[in-house]
């Protein structure tokens, strides 16, 4: 049974982007700058995938020789999970623990990219829905 509150109530909106020609150095510096965990990666105003700070971890290691032949679109994830922003919140809680993935895209009606939803988001959605069911219950 859903609960029908839309997902949009509860994103980032206008995320950081990067272009798949990013840099992971760059991709790094939004990354902090910013202070998010995930990056869509985009071309031509679509979006292509999505590079989550574990992603740029693993290439930070690298030689700088090494790291500066890596791109966004070498270690993005392709085909991201896209929902519209009217799914309901539970139903995309529960893709994201089923597809075991820590961000989803969230899309107006046109398909346009207008917020991500994290686990952060979800975590900020389950105490807004516990303390107001606490404050009814007392």
């Amino acid at each position: 049974m859903s609960t029908g509150i839309p997902v949009e109530q509860f994103i980032s909106p206008n995320p950081i982007t990067a272009s798949e020609a990013t840099s992971v150095d760059e991709l790094w510096r939004l990354m902090d700058q910013y202070g998010v965990r995930h990056l869509p990666i985009v071309r031509d105003d679509q979006v292509t995938g999505v590079v989550s700070d574990r992603d740029v971890r693993l290439i930070l290691g690298l030689s700088a020789a090494e790291k500066l032949q890596v791109q966004a679109v070498d270690i993005m994830s392709p085909d991201p999970i896209e929902v519209p922003a009217d799914t309901p919140l539970d139903d995309v809680a529960f893709l994201m623990a089923d597809r075991k993935v820590g961000s989803v895209l969230v899309t107006d009606e046109a398909g346009r990219l207008i917020g991500i939803f994290t686990i952060t988001d979800a975590l900020n959605a389950l105490v807004d829905f516990v303390r107001k069911g606490s404050q009814g219950a007392r």
